[in-house]
């Protein structure tokens, strides 16, 4: 299909947020990829903000990292880990990043002299932001649209919307509406009512929805069906009834049977190119639903109130738990409770532990705590960036005996600095966009636990962080069992670190939780699940 001919589907939210535009987008992306069509997804977030990178996670869970290093929504995440193919900075566009080009452009005199206003600079730039991905060829570029139709932060990508379907001509966009059927127990029935009032209201602005996916707890009896059909003109067969699930990922298989992705066919225009194939995805679902085992693994951080906060490391855990066909519960534990009296009891049980990312000092000798227990008792740990930075600490103070070592985020004047800041980043005053961001990579010592996990000796992995492991004492660390092994080949960086005569005890710079999805579960955590079993 030539790039003209691209076609555009557009997901807008009705009734209330965090209804589940993005596993909705991700199912379809999905349904449509396994009929032939190359798909790609993309997320407009109306907040201000330039991206994600600088917001606590509490607000918006986790910062998903792409390979070329764009900070953005964890909807993201959700798009790979469903197709199996990386995103860009090209997929996340805010309204903070739409207003700063507009403005930049204005400033440098590229609006010769007009008065420049939401229509239609705004909106031409929201435009320009969405037929971008175009340009790579894909078949279908599906865009959701962040937000609750209604909300004063969206008008301007709805009026956008608008406008581009207009533009495209018949047959060669749409719009699928997710809305939310809400049940009174009381009368013991599904009420419509609220879907009519958002449609309506997106009619308003413009935009006939073509498609409604409604979330319910209950299936839509015929009645209610019709209704919604008949009040929200669409045909009855377009009204898709999406019921809560027991994991996100039966989503596809559910939409499927209703002929969802059949349904964006004809409404595109488009052949169905080849029956669709799920059979790997559902293979990895009968061994998810079927473990034949049962492990437990405490999650330490300081976000943890939030699950959404290790988006990515939960999933990662499910991809690695199935290909194991084992079932991994997670045991979340703030770090900022843990003491010295209470560490043992609160891991009591567990077969492995994993130490997470985080910024801020908040917690941070929990964290240590952890470290050190895992080590003691021979427990399974892995530790993502922060985390292998508290490894590093823990080490240094209870066994090269170097009792005030710190990371100089948390002590700028500890006399031990095993954890310094990077070069580069001595001198960065902005927050946002300024770390070490996006695929780097990496030279694994051969012989070392990692390269055999890897099955190579090159590899390339997703980085965020200021931080880096101070090699000046790394002949130290290395003479006393907590050896680096894994190096960037141009920066010398040290990536990873373990510890010998240990079942498992890793850390690593990077996140690997962001490059694991259901087709390719990651190498590192499917040794992890493994080496938390056999402790088991």
């Amino acid at each position: 299909m030539s790039k003209k001919n691209t076609k555009y589907i557009f997901v807008t939210g009705g009734v209330t947020s965090s209804l589940g535009k993005g596993i909705v987008s991700a199912s379809l992306g999905l349904l449509l990829k396994s009929r032939g069509f190359n798909v790609t997804i993309q997320k407009l977030d109306p907040y201000i903000n330039i991206d994600p990178g600088t917001l606590n996670p509490y607000e918006h869970g986790e910062c998903y990292v792409t390979e070329d290093g764009a900070e953005t929504d964890l909807d993201l995440g959700h798009y790979e880990r469903f197709l199996d193919s990386p995103t860009s900075q090209d997929n996340n566009v805010t309204t903070g990043r739409i207003y700063q080009t507009v403005i930049e452009k204005e400033r440098k005199g590229d609006f010769l002299g007009k008065t420049v206003q939401v229509i239609p600079h705004i909106t031409n730039e929201i435009k320009r932001r969405i037929k971008i991905l175009a340009k790579q060829n894909y078949d279908i570029i599906i865009t959701e649209i962040g937000g609750t139709v209604g909300d004063i932060e969206s008008l301007p990508y709805i009026e956008s919307v608008r406008q581009l379907r207009w533009e495209l001509g018949e047959n060669n966009s749409m719009v699928i509406h997710l809305t939310l059927l809400p049940y009174l127990s009381a009368s013991g029935e599904l009420k419509t009512k609220p879907s009519q009032h958002s449609v309506r209201q997106l009619m308003e602005s413009g935009i006939q929805a073509d498609v409604l996916v409604c979330r319910t707890e209950h299936k839509i009896p015929k009645e209610q069906r019709a209704k919604l059909a008949q009040f929200c003109n669409v045909p009855s067969e377009n009204v898709i009834e999406c019921m809560d699930a027991d994991t996100i990922y039966q989503v596809p298989l559910d939409l499927q049977k209703q002929k969802f992705d059949e349904v964006v066919l004809k409404e595109l225009d488009l052949p169905i190119k080849k029956e669709s194939d799920l059979k790997d995805w559902k293979n990895f679902l009968k061994k998810h639903k079927n473990p034949k085992r049962k492990i437990e693994i405490a999650l330490v951080g300081k976000y943890v109130s939030l699950q959404d906060s290790y988006k990515s490391i939960a999933e990662a855990f499910i991809h690695a738990g199935a290909e194991k066909e084992t079932e991994v519960k997670v045991r979340w534990v703030y770090s900022g409770d843990i003491t010295t009296e209470n560490v043992a009891e609160t891991f009591s049980g567990i077969d492995g532990m994993l130490i997470a990312p985080g910024f801020g000092d908040r917690g941070i000798e929990g964290k240590v705590l952890a470290a050190q227990y895992a080590r003691e008792q021979s427990i399974p740990l892995l530790g993502i960036c922060l985390g292998m930075q508290v490894i590093t600490i823990e080490f240094a103070r209870n066994v090269l005996g170097l009792e005030k070592a710190n990371s100089m985020e948390f002590d700028a004047g500890t006399p031990d600095p095993v954890i310094s800041i990077m070069a580069d980043q001595k001198n960065v005053v902005d927050k946002g966009g300024t770390m070490r961001l996006g695929a780097w990579k990496c030279a694994l010592k051969t012989g070392s636990k990692l390269a055999e996990i890897y099955g190579a000796k090159n590899i390339s992995e997703r980085h965020r962080h200021r931080y880096e492991f101070n090699s000046e004492y790394q002949q130290e660390f290395e003479k006393n069992g907590l050896v680096p092994t894994g190096f960037n080949p141009d920066t010398k960086l040290v990536e990873t670190i373990e510890l010998k005569d240990h079942p498992f005890y890793i850390g690593v710079q990077y996140h690997p939780e962001y490059k694991s999805t259901v087709e390719t579960p990651h190498p590192l955590f499917i040794a992890f699940v493994q080496a938390c079993s056999q402790r088991k």
